[in-house]
């Protein structure tokens, strides 16, 4: 039935019923999520308590066992995929009619944990807080979690980076089997306990797995939200390759009153040697750094309508500018990045020495884009160093090689993975914004690329799958620092996030 008049008594119906079902939808969602989020609470904290520094492979297996009992407790079959360090585990469940696989990626391990500088008795014992009238963090009873507030939150390791997500997806599928419904798809979970550690194993593991992890498409429940904490869909995301560049003095430290201005000082040659690379606005100034990267016009509004406030950001980050490789900070991150994450030489503080050290050392980290060949650009900055008159060596100096040459430095690098990026259009991109739409009532935010790393190119470029991030945490949680925590209300709409996907039909 076609009607031209919109303004006729049946068009009028016909929305008011259709406004009408919509609405029941979204609120089944929101009375479901809630009951969920309650019922889940328990397994979160029980996941939270385990320790999961990959760095531990017992803590590990105890994480993968934790994984398996859980998925299998749903009606998924697990498979541990053998790697040469830990495994990874893949969940799968059929469906009756499916015709599609939906691949989903999750991340089970945690950054590496000082205690000391956490406000609490250890990070894997979560507790519950809520901020106090003068901005501080009070912890509250569990017990108070059966009536909490929204920006309440829970602290842990692994709360948000990235436990949360496994938990959701749980409470998610337990949603569903009380929903009575079940996916118009098939489900492969792959879950990553070396994900921390820039997932060494994960490439080789895709490619002798192909047939087993074989998809339609790629979802992943990782990453923080929008920083207006709005429903977020990512598609894409930098890879990262990492440097490390030492320059030498003296074999041995020397006194700066007997040898300052006549011994050479390692740092002023390392300090000097990286401001050469960037000018004053950030930009990485080695030829060709940047080359292969065109953004087009369409591209470049998309980037450019992505919400952004740099002003709350400025006073947030409290710093006077920012850097200016693109005009907005959605077109900056479409470039690959050079940046100094770390340098030492000599002593500092209650250590400091009046010495010349014998070293200077910087860590390097170079995030990619899809245009951007990390080879190619680990050369070019190598090239750059030796066009400043280093004999640059894969190793330390010896004595001779130390006696011949006045600037000499050793260099040595690693490729982590690549990056990956679906288009904006693309099915998969349709699916996930009808359901989150659904959710929500809301367009989604579309960000073409996040500038943060996921180790997901080996599944893009090995098994060839568009691949979308649909983030769900608060993005002030403090990942990979003290004080990690997830918000009580991002948890929730989590759980609805992920139950409106496994409800939207595909």
């Amino acid at each position: 039935m076609k009607i031209n008049n919109i303004d006729s008594p049946l068009c009028f119906l016909v929305l008011l019923f259709s406004g009408f079902l919509f609405a029941q939808k979204q609120s089944n969602l929101d009375a479901l999520s809630a009951e969920f989020t309650q019922k889940s609470l328990p397994l979160f904290k029980e996941v939270l308590s385990i320790p999961n520094d990959a760095i531990s492979l017992d803590w590990i297996e105890e994480n993968v066992v934790w994984s398996e009992d859980a998925f299998g407790a749903r009606g998924f079959e697990t498979t541990r995929i053998a790697t040469q360090r830990a495994p990874l585990l893949l969940a799968s469940r059929s469906f009756a009619k499916a015709k599609k696989t939906v691949l989903i990626y999750l991340q089970m391990d945690g950054q590496p944990v000082d205690k000391s500088r956490w406000e609490q008795e250890s990070p894997y014992s979560p507790v519950v807080k809520q901020q106090n009238s003068a901005g501080k963090w009070e912890e509250i009873s569990w017990d108070a979690l059966s009536d909490y507030q929204d920006d309440w939150r829970i602290f842990a390791r692994s709360t948000s980076d990235a436990k949360g997500p496994v938990v959701m997806f749980l409470a998610a599928m337990d949603a569903l089997e009380k929903l009575g419904k079940t996916p118009n798809y098939n489900l492969k979970v792959i879950l990553d306990f070396e994900e921390e550690m820039g997932s060494p194993n994960l490439p080789q593991a895709v490619i002798e797995n192909r047939s087993l992890l074989a998809a339609d498409m790629l979802v992943i429940f990782d990453g923080p939200m929008h920083r207006l904490n709005k429903p977020t869909l990512s598609f894409g995301a930098r890879g990262i390759s990492t440097i490390q560049l030492t320059t030498y003095g003296p074999i041995v430290p020397q006194h700066s009153g007997h040898f300052g201005n006549y011994v050479p000082n390692p740092a002023f040659k390392l300090a000097s040697l990286l401001a050469s690379m960037k000018d004053e606005e950030g930009k990485v100034l080695i030829p060709g750094f940047y080359d292969g990267i065109e953004l087009d016009e369409k591209t470049k509004a998309i980037l450019a309508a992505t919400p952004h406030d740099e002003a709350q950001l400025q006073d947030l980050l409290q710093i006077g500018s920012f850097d200016r490789v693109g005009p907005n900070y959605q077109e900056s991150i479409q470039y690959p990045s050079l940046n100094v994450r770390g340098m030492q030489s000599g002593w500092i503080n209650e250590k400091v020495r009046t010495i010349i050290p014998a070293w200077a050392r910087a860590e390097i980290d170079v995030r990619l884009v899809k245009e951007s060949d990390p080879s190619r650009l680990i050369g070019l900055v190598k090239s750059h160093i030796e066009q400043q008159g280093y004999l640059v060596l894969d190793r330390a100096p010896t004595k001779e090689e130390r006696l011949a040459n006045p600037k000499i430095a050793s260099f040595t690098s690693k490729i982590s993975y690549q990056s990956f990026r679906t288009d904006l259009d693309s099915d998969i991109g349709k699916w996930l914004r009808k359901a989150l739409v659904r959710a929500f009532g809301e367009e989604p935010i579309r960000v073409r690329m996040s500038g943060g790393s996921i180790p997901i190119s080996p599944f893009v470029n090995t098994l060839e799958l568009p691949a979308v991030a649909v983030p769900t945490v608060n993005r002030d949680n403090n990942q990979h620092s003290p004080n990690e925590n997830l918000r009580l209300g991002n948890y929730r709409d989590g759980i609805k996030t992920i139950l409106a996907i496994l409800t939207e039909k595909l």
